[in-house]
C-alpha cells in the first residue's frame, strides 16, 4: 500500500520542540550499534537481520494501533509524535496493526485508520520499503517464539480455572502462589501446547504462561499469560488459529521482528515494561535446555527498548474506545463521524483540519506526567488554522425580515466587501441589496435595553457594507411576536462613497439580501458532555451528556457562497468558522457546520 503525500500546516506545527524523547534518541544515536543496524527490508527473526545491510533509516518508530475502532484525538497526538520524530530524524515510522485480538477487529476499522493517518499528511514509505504491517503476518513466529520459551525452561501450560488463577496471583501487598502446574515437565508442556494449537483442547480450558516471579512487586511479572485459547474468526488469517497470543507478549516481539529502535507508548504500560525487555532479552539469547540442546537466539540485537510518555486527556472529552461505541450503538451519536465525537472521522467531518491536528500536538508537547488539555487549546488551534484560510461571507442564521419602506419593490443595488480582510490579492464578493432583507432577530428591541445600539424605533444603524438605515417599527402576530422589522434607507449612505462619511452611527448589522439569499442547513455544536471529566471516579459518562450538543437551524447565506464544494471552510462573519458538511452537503441541499466559534467560549464557562 503507498504511502499519503506530507500535507503542510502551519509552521509551528513542523518546527521541532525539546522533549525528553528528542533527548533518549539524541542520546542513543551517539552509541556505535545504533549506526550499523541490519535491516533486511523487511520484518523478521535473527535469520533473516543479522547478515543484513545496514539500515538506512537513523530511527525506526512505529504507530501499532488495534482495529477495533476509530481513531480520536489522542490516537492524533500518537501519530504525531511517532511519524513527527521519524521525519526529523531521517527514519522510518511504521503503521502496524495490531490485531491478536480477533473479536473485536474489522477490516472497517482496519481501512479508517489507513484513511486517519493519510488525512493526517503522515506516509509509511520510505526508503523504499512499505512499511504497513499486522501482528497476524506474525503469527507462526510468536508460536515458535512460545516453544522456544517453553524448552528453555521459561514458560509452561496452566491448567488451573481461571478463578484458582486469579486468586493465586495474589495481591500488591502478598506475594502469589505457585501454580500446581508450574513444574511440570517441559515435554508435558510441550505437547499440551501443541495440542492447543490443534484445537484439542476447549476454549480457557489451559493457557500458557512465562515463568518468572510470582512473588514479584509487579504484578504484571506474576508469571503472566503470553498464549490462549480462542476459537474466533480473524478477518485475516481467517480460521487458521484457535490460539493468539496475548497482547503483551505479541507487542515487543512485533517491535523486534520490525527493528524498531524506540517503542514510544502512553504511561498506561509502564508496569509493563519489564515484561516486554524480558520478552525480547530472552528470545534474544542463547539457552540450553533441560536435555543439553542449544537453543540459537531468534531476535538480534539492539533491541527495541520501550520508553512512556503522557497520553492526551481533554476536558469535556471521553477517548475510550469502549465508550465511543457505546454512543455509537446506543444512538446517542449518529455515528463514528458525529461531529461531536473526538474521534478522527468526527473531528474531520466538523470542519477540522490535518493542519489543526498537528498544530495542536505540537503545542501541548510531550511530557513524563499525565495532565488536563482544555478544549479550548484544540479550538484554538483550529482557529489559527482557519483564520487566514477561510473566505469570509454573511450569513443570518435566526432570521426576521427587515423590510425598506421607501424604497420601490424592484428597487435593488450592489454592494462589496473583501473577501479575506488581510488578503488584498484575493480581491471582493459582489453581493445584491433589495427592499426585504433577512437579519438577525437578536437585532432588533422595540423596547431596547440599556447599551443597546442595534435596531429599534427612531434608531440609526448602518447595514455592514452596505447603507445606513432608521427603524420605523415592526409588525406583530396574534401574540404580540415581531414577525417584520421596518425601517427607511439613506441612499447617500452607501459604504466606501463619499456620502457615508456623514453619517455616524453606532451599529452595525449583519444581513443578506431576501431576494437572492440562499437557503442552508446550520448545525450549531457543543459540547457533547456537561461535566469536565464525565468518566472520571467510575461516573456513568451517559448522565453527563448534554441534550442541547446539537442545534439545527435553517439559515440564510450571502449568494457568494451558492456552488461551494462539501469541505469549504467560510467564516460566518460575527458566528464562527463553518464548513460544508462532507456527508451530507450538495449543491442542492447545503448543509454547514460549525467547526469553531470567533472567540473562545471554552475557558470562560
Amino acid at each position: 500500500m503507498s504511502s499519503a503525500p506530507n500535507h503542510t500546516g502551519p509552521a509551528e506545527a513542523n518546527a521541532p520542540s525539546s522533549n525528553f524523547l528528542r533527548s533518549i534518541i539524541d542520546h542513543d544515536l551517539a552509541k556505535p550499534e545504533y549506526a550499523n543496524r541490519p535491516w533486511a527490508g523487511r520484518p523478521g527473526g535473527a535469520e533473516v537481520q543479522q547478515n543484513a545491510p545496514a539500515d538506512p533509516a537513523k530511527v525506526r518508530l512505529r504507530f501499532p494501533p488495534e482495529p477495533n475502532g476509530y481513531l480520536h484525538v489522542g490516537h492524533a497526538k500518537a501519530i504525531c509524535v511517532n511519524f513527527g520524530l521519524a521525519e526529523e530524524y531521517q527514519g522510518a515510522c511504521h503503521l502496524r496493526f495490531d490485531d491478536t485480538n480477533p473479536e473485536k477487529e474489522s477490516i472497517e476499522f482496519a481501512n479508517s485508520i489507513v484513511d486517519a493517518v493519510s488525512w493526517l499528511g503522515f506516509g509509511w514509505n520510505q526508503f523504499g520499503d512499505d512499511n504497513l504491517y499486522h501482528a497476524s503476518d506474525y503469527f507462526e513466529f510468536m508460536y515458535q517464539a512460545a516453544e522456544f520459551l517453553i524448552k528453555a525452561g521459561l514458560a509452561y501450560v496452566d491448567q488451573q480455572s481461571a478463578d484458582d488463577m486469579r486468586a493465586n496471583r495474589g495481591t500488591l501487598v502478598e506475594a502469589g502462589k505457585n501454580s500446581p502446574f508450574r513444574d511440570r515437565p517441559v515435554a508435558e508442556s510441550l505437547q499440551i501446547f501443541r495440542d492447543m494449537r490443534a484445537g484439542k483442547l476447549d476454549d480457557g480450558a489451559a493457557v500458557l504462561r512465562a515463568k518468572i516471579d510470582m512473588a514479584s512487586p509487579n504484578m504484571n511479572m506474576r508469571d503472566p499469560a503470553i498464549y490462549r485459547i480462542k476459537r474466533a474468526h480473524h478477518h485475516r488469517t481467517g480460521d487458521a488459529w484457535c490460539i493468539y497470543p496475548m497482547y503483551t507478549f505479541a507487542h515487543p516481539i512485533e517491535d523486534a521482528l520490525e527493528r524498531i529502535t524506540h517503542s514510544f507508548c502512553t504511561l498506561e504500560f509502564e508496569d509493563q515494561r519489564p515484561f516486554y525487555d524480558w520478552t525480547v532479552g530472552n528470545l534474544a539469547m542463547s539457552h540450553v535446555t533441560a536435555e543439553g540442546e542449544t537453543l540459537r537466539p531468534m531476535l538480534i540485537h539492539p533491541l527495541p527498548k520501550q520508553t512512556e510518555f503522557a497520553r492526551l486527556n481533554l476536558s469535556y472529552v471521553i477517548t475510550s474506545k469502549r465508550k465511543l461505541q457505546q454512543l455509537v450503538t446506543e444512538n446517542k451519536v449518529s455515528g463514528w463521524d458525529d461531529p461531536r465525537l473526538p474521534t478522527i472521522v468526527g473531528l474531520r467531518r466538523r470542519g477540522y483540519t490535518p493542519a489543526a491536528l498537528r498544530l495542536f500536538c505540537a503545542r501541548i508537547g510531550v511530557s513524563k506526567a499525565d495532565s488536563w488539555i482544555d478544549y479550548s487549546v484544540l479550538e484554538g488551534s483550529l482557529r489559527d488554522d482557519l483564520d487566514p484560510k477561510a473566505h469570509r461571507t454573511v450569513a443570518v442564521l435566526d432570521p426576521i425580515q427587515l423590510i425598506l419602506d421607501n424604497v420601490p419593490e424592484d428597487w435593488t443595488d450592489t454592494c462589496q466587501a473583501p473577501v479575506h480582510p488581510h488578503h488584498e490579492e484575493w480581491g471582493t464578493r459582489q453581493f445584491t441589496i433589495g427592499k426585504r432583507l433577512w437579519i438577525e432577530g437578536e437585532d432588533f428591541q422595540e423596547v431596547p435595553e440599556k447599551k443597546f445600539f442595534r435596531l429599534f424605533p427612531g434608531n440609526k444603524v448602518r447595514l455592514r457594507y452596505g447603507f445606513v438605515v432608521e427603524c420605523t417599527g415592526c409588525d406583530k402576530d396574534a401574540n404580540g411576536k415581531v414577525t417584520a422589522v421596518h425601517a427607511n434607507v439613506f441612499l447617500d449612505s452607501k459604504s466606501g462613497t463619499p456620502g457615508a462619511d456623514t453619517y455616524k452611527v453606532k451599529g452595525n448589522l449583519h444581513w443578506v439580501n431576501a431576494a437572492d439569499a440562499i437557503t442552508a442547513t446550520v448545525r450549531l455544536y457543543d459540547r457533547l458532555f456537561t461535566d469536565e471529566h464525565p468518566d472520571a471516579g467510575g461516573k456513568n459518562f451517559l448522565e453527563s451528556l448534554n441534550p442541547n450538543s446539537l442545534t439545527e437551524v435553517t439559515a440564510y447565506l450571502e449568494a457568494s457562497v451558492k456552488g461551494c464544494k462539501a469541505g469549504s471552510a467560510f467564516q460566518f462573519e460575527r458566528h464562527g468558522y463553518f464548513v460544508a458538511d462532507i456527508k451530507d452537503h450538495s449543491e442542492n441541499h447545503m448543509v454547514f457546520n460549525r467547526a469553531v466559534t470567533l472567540k473562545d467560549s471554552w475557558s470562560k464557562s
